[in-house]
């Protein structure tokens, strides 16, 4: 065998690079089990946020060693084979979109007296009332204001055309009104864009309706305050002209006289000045020039004669730069009303976002920002902006590239051009990132944000350019971490479900292919170690979706090898040498493995590349998987099995047992001639299951259909699998349930009633959830949650939330699926040379599809409901690419025999390449299955919906690769069919 070396040391190298990258998965746990000890009570109740103090406070210590490298936890995680919230949990943060701003925007920020009060309070009453503050606003302005009406403040020049002196005060609450609702819908998309980008693995974020609140889950955070910067940010980016210490230093000046009189009058009363910080002994001199203040530096904390704190804690000698430790001082100070009535009209003072450190010290400075009078506008705004990305400076350290508009550019190139040789500012929510002198004029819309940033920084900037401005500001009024969404018990349930299938498989095959058996497991053992060692290397999470991916790629795995193994023992029946045997096995087997595996890849490629959410997740593991258990199936395994055959005939190695050798193997079924019979079995039993669904419904998750949200406190550890399918029996329709902030405290959501938003419904939802607890679990109610005693429970909560599947997660998917199957179609043309192939893959992927969808229709007719949720969709992948899979297997034997038909007819060669490879479908779709099966039975309730449609998947891919696909292409090449009968009638007159 050829390059067998490089085969080895690539092997080599890949496993070692994976047991590198998967050590900081085990130090990861072993970290989050002390943590866990940590936060556990005598009772065993488990405090997520002392958890996570826990895990905060070794953040930046080391944890690992390895080859006497160090690696501290903050490095450990981001080295980690990361869970997604359905398997692990993660953060919770509710934000609040504050409508008050958007009210003074529409006003054009008036200065109005009434108005501001009526503002103030109206946001006063908001903290202490349910209704909408457009509504508490309205009541307060009718107070404060009495008959004036709404037009004289909102009819303003930026609502000419929707507001005038004749707009009556309800058609401007009703403009107002729309105006809250369009920037929370902003926000909620804004907010979205900045997650997704965020790098965790399938985020929730959900509107919580009827409110200005936005409730996201991010899975795994290990950095709650980097979150936290990134939710709340407004993102309002904005250029400002710096003004010079030359500009205002007399105004400084005048500041410094005012603090000092005071001070000295407070001396002359006996009493301490109101500002003076903690003295170190050290005077200036009675100098009053604020530039000779500059040029020496000041080292003086208090006040002498003639200096207030405001020159005294000065740190530099070329601007306003004080120790961080200083600003709360300089804050104060210039927040004074006597201060900020000698300052400049026109100049704002902002501090840079991040301190300098010199000489021990953090410093900062206080930038001057020249504000023309009457406008908050700067000379260029963020919304100019169209891309934004983290790259370097010339100096090599992170920065933020951008690139404006063509407003923007123009704007840009003015800006630049009139202030050659002065400072510009780039101010982000009223910080300053930096502050250049420019050189001279930018005539293009190209920029760059340097400052001093890690990449983290860098990354996270740029996302939140790139996302847009929010059109408010958001502040978390909720916080805590959560558990996943699948519970322990139910994970527990899958892992050893799943385990218990793959022993199965493995006495299956080594009872079907004796020592060839054992090859094909080490091959599948390859294959599950390199996609988990390289989605830790990559940085990705692994996800529900993401362990069907790897259930579709165990399947495709252990179909190669069945490939080759069946065409092995082909040749050897008819006669062939052991190494022959082996070395055609493999060259004939490789096309179809190719095909196959391509076929399965661009699919995969097309999902991430427009896919959203579980989406994605799956597509990232299928691609990892194809590629891995090509490598390990065709590779790796024909290395072992040169090696164990290099005897030749006298070699042990053996592809099949007595009992297996001539299993399925001299099959000859007229299949084609059955095909009008399986159309209209098919036919019959998705028009029946989408008119059971049509009438009835499907039984949509919370993750389709929104829902009402209760948060529960138990008195001890429940078990969240136990209330999820409990609640589920009792009542019509879905329901989720996860730990939230504790292990005694449940987050239950459900969809009943969704539909009805009646007080009624309220109520009636609400006391089914509580008297289904009580039912499930026997504890007592009570209505104060510090009340409660043993086995007792109070509601401490409750909302209701939109849904997590936004319309554009939908909609992305099904552009995602159909640009997959325009992909499957032209590869398919490209390899078989027939758009007849092409076309029937298409259409047996349809049938597939709308097969599954009907059997779950007609299963909850028949009683037994399964819910269509996110993982719903992952199932529905899988069976996706099982079915493609399946069919181009055959289709490829189809083609090898037209190549070598001779006088064969068409139907014929069709069916005898349906017989010759129906061992290794049988086989491919019984190991499949036993994995499925054992999963659906044992796997609990939770995950019964996933294995469900996983079963019929796997069932109809294999029935419509034989029954539907290939007698499709043969329809349509009935013109072909009737020429070559022809041909053999005029050879019969002849």
């Amino acid at each position: 065998m050829r390059n067998k070396g490089v085969i080895v040391f690539l092997t080599v190298i890949i496993t070692a690079l994976c047991l590198y990258y998967l050590s900081f998965t085990f130090i990861s746990n072993r970290v989050q089990r002390d943590a866990e000890a940590y936060a556990t009570d005598n009772v065993g109740n488990v405090d997520f946020s002392k958890k996570q103090s826990y895990l905060d406070s070794v953040w930046r210590l080391p944890v690992y060693r390895f080859l006497g490298a160090e690696f501290t936890y903050k490095e450990v995680k981001e080295t980690e084979l990361g869970l997604g919230l359905d398997l692990q949990g993660g953060m919770h943060v509710t934000l609040e979109v504050s409508p008050v701003e958007i009210v003074r925007g529409l006003s054009g920020n008036s200065k109005d007296a009434t108005f501001n009060q009526a503002v103030e309070t109206a946001q006063e009453r908001a903290k202490t009332s349910n209704e909408k503050f457009v509504d508490i606003f309205y009541d307060a302005w009718k107070e404060k204001a009495g008959d004036r009406k709404l037009n004289s403040v909102f009819a303003t020049a930026a609502n000419r055309g929707r507001i005038s002196l004749e707009t009556s005060d309800a058609e401007v609450l009703k403009l107002i009104d729309n105006e809250v609702e369009n920037a929370i819908e902003r926000s909620f998309n804004i907010l979205r864009t900045r997650v997704d980008r965020f790098g965790t693995a399938q985020p929730n974020i959900q509107r919580i309706q009827g409110s200005g609140r936005i409730q996201i889950e991010l899975p795994g955070v290990d950095n709650p305050e980097r979150v936290r910067n990134l939710l709340q940010g407004v993102a309002k980016l904005q250029f400002w002209e710096v003004a010079e210490i030359n500009e205002f230093g007399d105004a400084i000046e005048r500041a410094n006289a005012i603090l000092v009189a005071e001070a000295q009058a407070q001396r002359g009363a006996g009493q301490e000045p109101a500002e003076q910080p903690e003295q170190d002994g050290d005077e200036d001199d009675e100098e009053g020039d604020l530039a000779r203040q500059l040029a020496e530096g000041a080292d003086g904390d208090d006040f002498s004669s003639d200096v207030s704190p405001l020159l005294s804690l000065l740190q530099a000698n070329y601007g306003l730069v004080y120790d961080l430790k200083d600003t709360v001082t300089i804050n104060r100070i210039l927040a004074r009303e006597d201060v900020r009535s000698v300052l400049p009209r026109d100049v704002r003072f902002l501090w840079s976002v991040k301190p300098q450190k010199a000489d021990g010290q953090e410093l900062l400075e206080l930038h001057a920002i020249k504000t023309p009078r009457g406008t908050e506008q700067a000379p260029l705004e963020g919304d100019v902006i169209t891309d934004a990305r983290q790259s370097y400076d010339q100096s090599s350290r992170p920065a933020v590239s951008m690139q404006m508009n063509a407003d923007g550019a123009r704007k840009w190139r003015k800006l630049t051009s009139e202030s050659i040789g002065r400072r510009i500012a780039v101010v982000l929510d009223d910080y300053v990132y930096t502050a250049p002198t420019v050189q001279g004029e930018i005539p293009s819309g190209q920029s760059e944000i340097t400052g001093n940033f890690t990449i983290e920084e860098a990354k996270d900037l740029a996302n939140i350019l790139k996302s847009g401005t929010l059109p408010a500001p958001t502040r978390i009024v909720e916080e805590a971490m959560i558990g996943a969404t699948l519970g322990v018990e139910a994970q527990n349930q899958g892992i050893y479900s799943m385990v218990a299938g793959l022993v199965l498989v493995v006495l299956f095959m080594v009872a079907y292919f004796a020592k060839g058996g054992f090859i094909a497991i080490a091959a599948l053992v390859f294959n599950i170690f390199f996609i988990l060692g390289i989605l830790a290397q990559l940085g990705a999470a692994l996800t529900l979706p993401g362990i069907a991916g790897i259930v579709l790629t165990i399947g495709m795995s252990i179909d190669a090898n069945v490939l080759i193994f069946e065409r092995i023992k082909e040749e050897l029946r008819n006669g062939a040498g052991i190494l022959q045997a082996i070395s055609s096995g493999y060259n004939k087997a490789f096309s179809a493995i190719l095909d196959s595996n391509v076929t399965t890849f661009l699919t995969g490629a097309i999902l991430y590349a427009l896919g959203q959410g579980p989406v994605k997740g799956f597509a990232i593991v299928l691609m990892i998987g194809i590629a891995s258990s090509f490598f390990s199936a065709v590779f790796i395994t024909r290395v072992i099995v040169y090696w164990m055959s290099k005897k030749g005939d006298k070699s042990s190695i053996s592809f099949s047992t007595p009992y297996s050798r001539n299993a399925l193997s001299n099959l000859n079924i007229d299949f084609m001639s059955k095909r009008k019979v399986a159309y209209i079995i098919s036919t019959g039993i998705i028009v029946v299951g989408l008119a059971v669904a049509a009438v009835n419904g499907l039984k949509f998750g919370v993750d389709f259909t929104g829902g009402r949200t209760y948060t529960v406190e138990f008195s001890e550890p429940v078990t969240t699998t136990d209330i999820k399918t409990g609640l589920d029996a009792q009542m019509d329709g879905s329901v989720e349930a996860k730990t939230f902030g504790g292990n005694n405290i449940l987050k239950i959501t459900t969809s009943y009633l969704i539909n009805e938003d009646s007080d009624e419904a309220n109520r009636e939802v609400e006391e089914r959830v509580l008297a289904g607890i009580t039912e499930i679990t026997g504890f007592n109610r009570v209505n104060d949650a510090r009340r409660l005693e043993a086995n007792s429970f109070a509601l401490i909560g409750s909302s209701k939330v939109g849904a997590t599947v936004a319309d554009d997660i939908k909609n992305s998917s099904m552009e995602a699926m159909f640009f997959a199957l325009v992909a499957i179609f032209l590869y398919i043309l490209l390899r078989f040379r027939k758009w007849q192939f092409s076309l029937a893959s298409i259409i047996a992927l349809v049938h597939d599809t709308a097969f599954v969808i009907a059997a779950f229709a007609i299963a909850s007719a028949l009683g037994a409901t399964f819910e269509i949720d996110q993982v719903f969709i992952a199932a529905m992948l899988t069976v996706v690419g099982y079915s493609i899979n399946d069919t181009v297997i055959v289709f490829d034997r189809i083609r090898e025999n037209i190549s070598n038909r001779g006088t064969s007819k068409l139907v014929t060669m069709f069916n005898d390449a349906i017989n010759q490879t129906m061992s290794r479908t049988l086989i491919t779709s019984a190991t499949t299955l036993i994995v499925v099966l054992v999963l659906l039975v044992f796997g609990g309730e939770v995950l019964a919906g996933f294995s469900f449609a996983l079963l019929i998947g796997v069932l109809v891919g294999t029935y419509s690769s034989i029954y539907i696909a290939s007698p499709i292409v043969v329809d349509l090449m009935k013109r072909e069919i009737a020429q070559e009968k022809a041909a053999e009638e005029t050879k019969k007159v002849a």
